[in-house]
């Protein structure tokens, strides 16, 4: 902990996990997406009555990311040719953003900014994927 702070890894929070919870129309279509050519396994799974469906995805690491409307214009600007990032933009990092962008991209998503370098030293791509979610893929360069 530094500066009453914890640091990445410490462990000392209270939450043990978060869990970003998507309502899905096309469920098969989304699941198809985010299990198969994303890449998350699926961890856990249950149905209900009336048809009712959930995956749970393992999506490695989760932080949250808290951004003041100042810096997610510095972000837009950065990351993409005048796009906006919608209220809540899903994050993942990857270990070739120009490569998994592609291949999600030809899964069906809809390429909203094409890979380029941050300030922060990423390499930054966005995409609209199954249910409507906004995707920032991102590797880390240093």
């Amino acid at each position: 902990m530094t500066d009453g702070v914890a640091t990445e890894g410490s462990g000392t929070g209270r939450v043990r996990q978060l869990r970003l919870v998507v309502e899905a129309e096309d469920f098969d279509a989304a699941l198809r997406f985010f299990r198969d050519v994303v890449g998350m396994p699926e961890q856990e799974s249950y149905s209900g009555d009336d048809g009712a469906e959930v995956r749970i995805l393992d999506a490695g690491r989760a932080t949250l990311e808290l951004s003041n409307p100042a810096q997610v214009r510095f972000i837009d600007r950065v990351e993409t040719d005048g796009g906006r990032s919608d209220r809540i933009r899903v994050a993942l990092e990857v270990d070739d953003t120009a490569a998994v962008t592609d291949e999600l991209v030809d899964a069906g998503a809809e390429l909203e900014a094409s890979a380029r370098e941050t300030p922060w030293r990423s390499l930054n791509a966005r995409v609209r994927a199954p249910a409507g979610l906004q995707l920032t893929i991102f590797q880390e360069l240093d």
